[in-house]
């Protein structure tokens, strides 16, 4: 189970970075749910069912580590494409409803990771996730496509735990698909190691998130090419 405490820190910090998700988008206009992401070939409407459609898909995770039966995200990526497009279709405040009942929903159902869990580790893309990462998963979600929204947001307004959820999950993915070896270290006092970890990359949190998440090399140090990454 996650320690009681651990799970409250971890469910306040999603719900304040899902009220400053959602508040964005209540600022956007219909026009401007159109404008395109800083997710390659995806509108902001599209980035907005895809939070949506993985609050839902990661309650899939929460009931395998409570029931111990095993469940997937998504009965496969067709399904997954089709639930974001058939979620970013709607009016925009029928999509923006959705988020928020995904939100809710997942909020709740997260309250039965601080029971005895039957699966202490589920599976996520092939590898293992400890059942007690759920919630700091769905926060890195949030926060990554909050910045794909491409608004005045910005990942400085971010919580810094909520920062390092984003980065721990966006290194578990790397190192899921392979990338080149690299020691990733922040100003904060961070280090991951992917692979061999010969390329070293030093940055704050905001700014080695960005290059991770989204390839923006803008604010990192590298001690040679900053190599291409799988996508995230």
């Amino acid at each position: 189970m996650i320690n009681a405490a651990r799970l409250h820190s971890d469910l306040s910090r999603l719900g304040r970075e899902t009220e400053m998700f959602l508040a964005t988008i209540d600022s956007l206009s219909d026009d401007e749910m159109t404008v395109p992401s800083l997710c390659e070939g995806w509108t902001r409407a599209d980035v907005i069912a895809h939070v949506a459609s993985s609050g839902r898909a990661l309650v899939n995770l929460i009931e395998w580590a409570a029931s111990g039966e095993e469940r997937s995200l998504y009965a496969s990526r067709e399904a997954r494409s089709q639930a974001i497009a058939a979620l970013a279709a709607l009016p925009r405040q029928e999509l923006i409803g959705e988020l928020r009942e995904s939100a809710r929903n997942f909020a709740e159902q997260a309250q039965r990771l601080g029971g005895d869990l039957a699966a202490p580790d589920v599976q996520l893309n092939g590898k293992s996730l400890p059942a007690t990462s759920i919630v700091a998963l769905r926060i890195a979600e949030v926060v990554v496509h909050h910045q794909d929204l491409g608004t005045a947001w910005t990942l400085e307004e971010a919580d810094p735990d909520s920062l390092l959820n984003a980065l721990e999950a966006v290194v578990r993915s790397l190192r899921a698909k392979g990338a080149p070896g690299m020691t990733l270290v922040t100003e904060e006092r961070d280090e991951w190691v992917i692979g061999n970890g010969t390329l070293r990359v030093m940055s704050d949190r905001e700014g080695l998130l960005q290059w991770l998440a989204r390839g923006d090399a803008e604010h990192i140090e590298v001690n040679g090419p900053a190599p291409a990454l799988p996508s995230w």
